[in-house]
């Protein structure tokens, strides 16, 4: 029997205190909602619902939660909202939403917990319920973990509802006529005669009611927008070169300032000689920072510039300052001091493969940088009494709280406003730019800092993805895969984000297995065991965190079981999966790439299917070898997200995760030497070129139960079924990114 369900002490206190509910949290507490923020600036014929909706005389703005990465963010955001407000893409404008308990995400609960996405089990749903709870009370404002969508799917419905609802009110109330009379269209309500009350002119009378809250959603069969391809709202601004981003600001008054922190990072400033850098053009202050220095200039590139003319005596890291002892530290770790978790442990693994084993091998998986194209930056003004951060920031609170902090403000003196981002990945999870622009902008009082890191620095001060280890073994008896030992090793990139926040990570850490320990096969004696190195070079949440990873060792380890076993891929996967809607991925991706049938001499496929942030993602990779390497061309993708909300933007997120996974896989890795990162730019980091990407072909299923994002889950499976793939082509078996190392790529 499967140890994976076993009751652990965290597990039932955590699930006890959702059973107890009123008891734990406090029954009132937990159903009554935060206060609207939106309030407290309404004008006299202002009206809104709920924290997601304002409507006035000008006009109807949706204020959308989840910040936009690049992602569709704000377009899906809008559109949920539109559906049930009976609104048309150009009926209304789009906000950001302000810091605010209100907008708390408890979607995060789901992989915060102990349990199998598929667990549906008494314990794992208090479990979830619990964590649930606990992110709304603590109002856990955050963009990431794929969660927008299941987030928003049925709050930001629920909110259009309440608005159109209480509309109509208005509208009966204005008329005399009857609720149930009335109907919505296009941004208006529509009376019993055919006439239209635009939703404006409703404004005034609907901010005296009190919002109806007794409202039914929509079935899908009377849905106009969800599961039908849009036009992003942003896709014509950014087609046309006009859409803003924070590196876009302009304030009147705006200083422009740069920054050059220890590339040995965390390791101090000893001192610096900036005479030579002060007499540059432009230049008008040089200040000391945390870890570095600062130089304030008539524009960015004056500021830059007088960086490389300052002498720096940096301390010493506070790592090791070699690559090769980041490795041996993560060799060093499969040890039982260092176990975090066994994940795993159906059957008895280590009996069955006590002697003799039919594979052993070992897998690498390196760091690698976020590298958005957008590089880090902040524009923040300070005075007395008030800060203001222009960013883009997953975790807004955070932001606030962070600035509040180091200005001695209170949080509620302090203004964010939370920019579109150019790409994040993980990387605007971190504060380094927030917190040397409010370092700047406090010596500077008054005046508005804009802080811009050069393509360098934000390599050199990046928190990259974490580095990893895995050992494998494994047997087959009579051609089928019967045992499976993986032993992963990777320092804890949620205990080095989590603590730079002052937020202690209890508990084993559920990231360092992920995509191996969730696998969804049913291996009579199957082991997954999670070993916690030390925290080596800071590490953080990279596109998939621990699944980009232990994905990767555990479809590669199961791939050469299978051939071990003589078995077909996709057949013996097939047999072993113990998940309906994994199943289905598998049988779609089998269809979709006519799996089976004959390649020729130098061709092969390769395949994978990993499961992340509850979404089975199954991938095939087809290769061909040719006279200068390697080429890729033709990815197919099955992944089922329980409801697609834009096949046209899913389709897009999949591709983009493919090629974003692709391109690091082949070519990107970061390194130390000397206590410092040895790619300064994208030209020794690179990611996938025009000419190496392939026809990416993607099918959305809808069957699970449960709405999931899209963002992250096709990452990891594109790594090991590109490895498998080769080795399909040529008989080389690749176990270590960047498999550039190995093989050259055309």
């Amino acid at each position: 029997m499967s140890r994976i369900g076993t009751m652990t002490r965290r597990g039932l206190l955590i699930g006890s205190a959702a059973i107890a509910g009123g008891v734990a949290f406090g029954t009132y507490r937990v159903m009554t909602p935060h206060s609207n923020p939106l309030r407290r600036s309404l004008g006299p014929d202002e009206a809104s619902f709920n924290p997601y909706v304002r409507v006035t005389s000008q006009g109807v703005t949706l204020i959308t939660p989840h910040v936009d990465l690049g992602q569709g963010a704000a377009s899906m955001q809008a559109a949920l909202i539109a559906e049930e407000m009976d609104l048309e893409f150009g009926q209304f404008e789009t906000e950001l939403a302000q810091p605010d308990p209100a907008y708390f995400n408890t979607a995060l609960a789901d992989d915060a917990v102990p349990f199998m996405s598929t667990d549906t089990g008494v314990l794992a749903e208090t479990t979830r319920e619990a964590m649930g709870m606990m992110m709304k009370l603590a109002g856990v404002q955050v963009t990431g973990g794929s969660t927008s969508v299941p987030d928003s799917f049925d709050k930001l419905r629920r909110a259009g509802a309440v608005a159109r609802e209480t509309l109509k009110a208005a509208a009966a109330e204005m008329t005399g006529q009857p609720v149930p009379a009335l109907g919505t269209r296009g941004g208006t309500v529509v009376l019993p005669d055919g006439v239209s009350i635009p939703y404006t002119e409703l404004a005034e009378i609907a901010a005296t009611l009190d919002p109806v809250t007794d409202v039914n959603l929509r079935s899908p069969d009377q849905w106009r927008l969800i599961g039908q391809q849009m036009q992003r709202l942003d896709i014509v601004a950014k087609s046309t070169g006009r859409q803003p981003y924070g590196i876009d600001l302009q304030l009147d008054g705006m200083v422009f300032a740069a920054v050059r922190c220890n590339p040995r990072k965390g390791g101090g400033l000893k001192s610096f000689e900036a005479q030579a850098a002060a007499s540059l053009r432009g230049v008008q202050r040089i200040l000391r920072v945390t870890g570095g220095v600062a130089v304030i200039a008539e524009n960015t590139w004056y500021a830059m510039q007088a960086l490389d003319a300052i002498d720096y005596d940096w301390g010493e890291a506070p790592y090791p300052a070699e690559q090769a002892d980041h490795w041996a530290a993560v060799a060093a770790a499969f040890s039982p001091d260092a176990l975090d978790k066994v994940w795993r442990d159906d059957g008895d693994a280590l009996a069955a493969l006590k002697s003799d084993p039919d594979m052993s091998v070992t897998y690498k998986a390196p760091y690698v940088a976020h590298q958005p194209l957008e590089p880090l930056n902040a524009t923040v003004k300070v005075t007395q009494d008030r800060a203001e951060v222009w960013a883009s920031h997953q975790m807004p609170r955070f932001v606030q709280q962070r600035v509040a902090e180091r200005t001695g403000l209170r949080p509620d003196q302090v203004v964010f406003h939370n920019q579109f981002a150019g790409g994040s990945f993980g990387h605007r999870l971190e504060f380094d730019n927030i917190d040397r622009a409010t370092e700047i902008a406090m010596q500077l009082e008054g005046t508005p800092v804009k802080l811009t890191f050069s393509r360098e620095e934000d390599f050199a001060q990046d928190y990259p993805r974490q580095i990893g280890m895995a050992r494998a073994t494994g047997k087959v008896r009579d051609g089928q895969v019967t045992a499976l030992n993986l032993e992963i090793a990777t320092p804890s990139a949620v205990r080095s984000q989590m603590g730079r926040v002052g937020m202690p990570v209890p508990g084993p850490d559920t990231q360092i297995a992920a995509g191996a320990w969730n696998m969804p096969y049913d291996i009579p004696d199957l082991r997954v065991a999670a070993y916690a190195a030390p925290e080596l070079a800071p590490t953080s949440s990279w596109r998939s965190v621990g699944a980009s990873t232990a994905g990767f060792f555990a479809e590669c380890a199961l791939d050469e079981l299978i051939l071990a076993a003589g078995a077909d891929p996709m057949t013996e996967r097939l047999r072993l999966v113990n998940d309906p809607v994994a199943r289905g991925v598998l049988e779609a991706v089998a269809d979709m790439s006519d799996w089976g049938s004959a390649m020729p001499d130098g061709r092969g496929r390769g395949l994978a299917l990993v499961s992340s942030f509850g979404v089975p993602v199954a991938e095939v990779v087809e290769v061909a070898e040719t006279t200068a390497g390697i080429r890729i061309d033709t990815v197919f993708v099955a992944a089922d997200v329980g409801r697609v909300i834009d096949p046209d933007n899913f389709e897009n997120q999949v591709q983009g995760g493919v090629i974003w996974a692709l391109g690091h896989a082949i070519n990107s890795e970061i390194t130390f030497s000397d206590g410092q990162v040895a790619q300064a730019n994208y030209y020794d980091a690179e990611g996938m070129r025009f000419s190496q990407t392939p026809e990416i072909r993607v099918r959305g299923l809808e069957t699970a139960a449960k709405i999931r994002g899209i963002g992250e889950p096709p990452v990891p499976p594109a790594a090991p079924a590109l490895a498998n793939a080769i080795y399909a082509a040529t008989g080389q078996r690749l176990r270590e990114m960047p498999f550039n190392r190995y093989l050259d790529f055309v």
